[in-house]
């Protein structure tokens, strides 16, 4: 119903509020002798509607009230209320001889009854309607609903208002077991999620729908074990940290992936995250990638004054753009196609934008590669940075957060060598203005550009077999909107020179994360068979956080840490980040691992050439 129509359905409203204050007041002969009744009438028809409007309660889409919507109704009668008892008390002795206070609480009561019921009749009649129209594409599948909260109640509205998506909601199970038994939106919550295999007999399911965003990784485990005992399809909704706006539709199930099965309870999801970037210029470098579009996502839902996108690569910059548009198109949005190593060009960049938050994502990150290309990952993770944190400096950004890896802890690959440096470059930068430029450290996330799930899908898709290196090789892993919240968290209390570190939860075996995989695809390891290739060089069997001996102090977000005894400088920075940069030109990769082995912790005793000349020398 388009919201003129309200205004003139509640004309009439407002007026028999009045009438029935003044009668439950008096008696219903009150007008005979109530001469003030009239110009009450006529103030209240020429306030509240005015008042309702500047509250919103004519630009909402009552069909779908909420009671969120029903709040709003609240204040704005309140406040209507208001209005009505100053201009009482403005016409009292001139227009109104006399007045009772009590009209005044009758009214309020009774308006508040017609206007809320208006707009509930309104949702009432648009689903009733919406049930019995549309066309059904045949027999609408029989679904059960895991989860009977928020979520799952707003797909189960959803099916009953749309028929034509097929989809019937038969019941829903909780493990709350207030719950069972009781209907919800209409809909028997039948039992707890251990009977799901009984009910998908019984109540012919023919699909599971896990609405459970805040679920960990284990219950969403149990719940598709239990749907592939019964044979029965299971879809979900995206976690928590994936639906920014909180709203769980049909349209945004998907099929079970393995970052359900790794996800972890939501702790400190709230909108306020990144509230420090609220009407600020915010740059993104690397914003074109996984977790420069991640970070981009989360940080264009808060506000910002200005969202900058800065990328060597013009398709992922684009598309990236792309879809931020069609997600926040109130957000000021430009992008930046430069290379981080080109240092004029983020001069001419940095003075036209001048942001005062920068995150820097831009990086090499691939281990395997960088072990091939040494040159390339000290232009991009040592050189870039150092480009990007001076000119940072330069324009007077107040916070740069540097995207770092766990690679960088004793590093054994060039790749987790190089991202040192740049930790050192940045707490350099910090202590030496004493701006808040931070590090944040995490591991693996799901889902990245040429991360192993993909390269497991791919095998699979391909009829295998799956190539994991070593049977106990683990990795710590996080979905990328899991780790962007958490390094946002972070970013928000950092001070300067301050290093972080994600707690990552427990580390997962690789081999594991292919028998999920392989498993959600719908084999068996007899038909995509698992095949161990051997360690690569620069790979640990396993990751850590932080160095031994360092220690790590609680923040305000249980998940995030801060590491302490951290020492990331050396006097001799300036003149390391040349000798580097200058091996790097010339293709000189035995002087850029003799020179990262000389100064970077840990990295010494992994070093091939180290390791070459060390033997050489006992032969």
């Amino acid at each position: 119903m388009k919201n003129r129509y309200v205004l003139l359905a509640e004309l009439p409203l407002i007026a028999i509020a009045a009438f029935g204050a003044f009668a439950a007041r008096f008696d219903w002969e009150f007008y005979q002798r109530r001469p003030e009744f009239v110009v009450y009438v006529l103030a209240a028809l020429a306030i509240k509607p005015v008042v309702f409007w500047l509250f919103g309660m004519y630009r909402r889409y009552w069909q779908y009230t909420s009671i969120h919507d029903l709040g709003v109704v609240f204040i704005a009668v309140s406040a209507s209320s208001v209005c009505m008892a100053v201009f009482v008390a403005v016409v009292h002795g001139m227009l109104i001889a006399e007045f009772s206070r009590v009209v005044l609480f009758n009214d309020w009561l009774m308006t508040l009854a017609t206007a809320g019921g208006l707009r509930v009749a309104i949702r009432v009649a648009t689903e009733s309607l919406t049930s019995n129209r549309g066309p059904r594409t045949g027999e609408s599948k029989r679904v059960l609903i895991v989860g009977a909260g928020a979520a799952g109640t707003m797909v189960a509205r959803e099916m009953r208002r749309n028929p034509q998506l097929g989809m019937e909601a038969v019941g829903f199970l909780d493990d709350d077991p207030r719950k069972v038994g009781k209907h919800i939106a209409g809909i028997l919550v039948l039992g707890a999620t251990g009977s799901l295999g009984e009910i998908v007999h019984t109540r012919r399911i023919d699909n599971v729908v896990i609405a459970m965003p805040s679920a960990q990784g284990g219950i969403i485990r149990g719940v598709v074990d239990a749907c592939t005992r019964a044979g029965v399809k299971s879809q979900a909704i995206p976690g928590v940290y994936e639906l920014l706006d909180g709203i769980a539709t049909v349209s945004r199930l998907r099929n079970i992936d393995i970052a359900d099965l790794l996800r972890r309870s939501p702790i400190g999801a709230n909108a306020n995250t990144a509230a420090f970037v609220k009407d600020r210029v915010v740059m993104i470098t690397g914003g074109g990638g996984s977790i420069g579009f991640e970070l981009a996502r989360q940080v264009a839902n808060a506000a910002p004054a200005h969202l900058v996108l800065l990328g060597h690569g013009e398709n992922s910059i684009f598309e990236a753009a792309a879809r931020l548009n069609r997600s926040f198109p109130t957000v000021k949005l430009s992008t930046v196609i430069a290379d981080i190593r080109d240092d004029r060009r983020l001069a001419t960049v940095f003075d036209r934008i001048r942001p005062a938050i920068v995150f820097h994502a831009a990086a090499h990150k691939h281990v395997p590669l960088m072990e091939e290309n040494p040159e390339e990952a000290v232009t991009n993770n040592i050189v870039g940075t150092r480009n990007v944190v001076n000119q940072a400096l330069r324009v007077n950004t107040e916070r740069f957060v540097l995207i770092s890896t766990d690679k960088a802890v004793s590093p054994t690959s060039i790749m987790g060598a190089t991202k040192r440096v740049a930790e050192m470059i940045v707490r350099d930068a910090a202590r030496g203005t004493g701006r808040a430029f931070v590090s944040v450290r995490f591991g693996n996330v799901l889902g990245s550009r040429g991360s192993v799930v993909n390269t497991f899908k791919e095998q699979i898709e391909q009829g295998g077999p799956v190539t994991v290196t070593h049977p106990d090789m683990t990795r710590f892993f996080m979905t990328i909107p899991e780790a962007v919240h958490l390094v946002l968290q972070a970013s928000g209390e950092g001070k300067g020179g301050d290093l972080f570190v994600l707690d990552m939860g427990e580390p997962v075996k690789i081999v594991q994360l292919a028998q999920d995989l392989i498993k959600l695809s719908g084999f068996t390891e007899q038909e995509v068979p698992i095949v161990y290739t051997g360690t690569r060089v620069g790979e640990k069997l396993e990751e850590a956080l932080f160095d031994e001996g360092m220690q790590t102090q609680p923040t305000s977000h249980p998940e995030v840490l801060r590491v302490v005894g951290a020492d990331l400088s050396t006097p001799d920075l300036s003149v390391l980040v040349r000798l580097l940069e200058e091996a790097a030109l010339r293709g000189d990769s035995r002087a850029i691992e003799m020179t990262l082995a000389k100064t970077v912790p840990g990295f010494a005793s992994h070093s091939r050439l180290l390791s070459t000349l060390v033997t050489d020398r006992t032969h």
